[in-house]
Parts: C-alpha cells; structure tokens; sequence
C-alpha cells in the first residue's frame, strides 16, 4: 500500500481549519472556513472521489477524525460520501478511547504504535492508505519518510499563520510534480510522487 497525503493548503503553507470557523482555533487561529470559497465540485471533487476509489484505509489524527466523525455519517449518496463511511479507519490518539471510537470501523492507533503500524500496513498488498488534515500525523509521516504521494491543493490566499504538515527538521525530501489541474476557483490541485 502506499501514502498518499491530500491537504487543502494556502500559498504561506498553512492547512489549519480549512472547513469551518470552529474547526481548530488553536493559537488564535482566525480563518476557519477559509478554503470553502475555493472549492470546485467539478475539479477537486471528481479527483477526491477517484482517489477514494483507489484508497482502502482512511488514516488520521484525534482533531481530525473527530470532526470527520461529526460531519460524514449523517451523509449518504454520493461515492466519496459511501466510501468514508464504510472504509476502514485508523485514528491516532493517546487519549481516544474504544468508546470514543463512534465511526466505524475503526481502530485506535497510539502514538508510539504510530510508525510501526503505517510501515505494518504499507507492506500488505492493496491501493492507498489515504490522510487529509491531521498536520501533526503528517509532519511525524513526513519526518519519517513514510509519505509516497502528495496532493496538494493550492489555494489563492495568504494566512499568516498556522498550522503546516511540514516538519522543521533540516532534512530535504524530493518529490516529482505528475499532475496540475487548475480549479475554475484560482486553486491549483498539485499531484507530486516521492522521488527516489
């Protein structure tokens, strides 16, 4: 299986709260909800659905999972909304418990289990193991070179501020651009590979 990381991204690097004004005001974080006018059902939408058909385990953060645990049940009928909900899931948390754990199906993953589980999992046969948000999972993924592809949505607007997936760690990575699509909204939807 491989990694693939797809994030909602401004031009300064910043993922925080991209779908709701409450979604994460961490640090003061004031934008919440700033990359819904960017959104292009047509572009982004048709290439979200198509990964998820190629994707088999849904991994993510406590934050994240929780908030996505909030939203997609309720949901039904279209493809990426049937595949969230019945997809395997794997949340990493210290603190989450079995009772906690309300999306199914789902496993808990602690955090020191986080390296050996995706590197477990990255060995079986089988298509994505597919993350979005979650900016702390993925700068531990990223840090520990376990990431395979990258799709970033680059959206138009500076932030000033906020969370990032990148790690401050000194350590260059390659990737290789495969793709760039640009959404009638200005966002430019940005497939990269891990360069070997």
């Amino acid at each position: 299986m491989k990694i693939i990381i797809t994030e909602f991204i401004s031009l300064d690097g910043v993922v925080q709260a991209p779908g709701g004004v409450d979604e994460d005001t961490d640090g003061g974080f004031e934008h919440g909800g700033w990359s819904m006018k960017y959104f292009d059902p047509e572009v982004m939408g048709s290439t979200y659905t198509e990964l998820a058909a190629q994707s088999d385990i849904l991994l993510q953060g406590r934050r994240t999972y929780e908030v996505s645990a909030a939203a997609w049940p309720s949901r039904s009928g279209d493809p990426f909304t049937d595949w969230i909900n019945s997809v395997q899931k794997y949340v990493v948390s210290d603190t989450l418990t079995e009772k906690g754990a309300i999306w199914n199906p789902t496993t808990i993953v602690r955090g020191a289990d986080l390296l050996q589980t995706v590197s477990e999992l990255r060995a079986k046969p089988g298509g994505y193991i597919y993350v979005y948000g979650s900016a702390a999972l993925v700068r531990s993924l990223l840090d520990a070179d376990l990431v395979d592809e990258l799709l970033l949505t680059i959206e138009p607007i500076i932030l000033g501020g906020g969370k990032t997936i990148f790690p401050e760690n000194g350590k260059a990575i390659s990737f290789e651009l495969k793709s760039t699509v640009k959404a009638s909204t200005g966002a430019q939807v940005c497939r990269y590979v891990r360069a070997r």
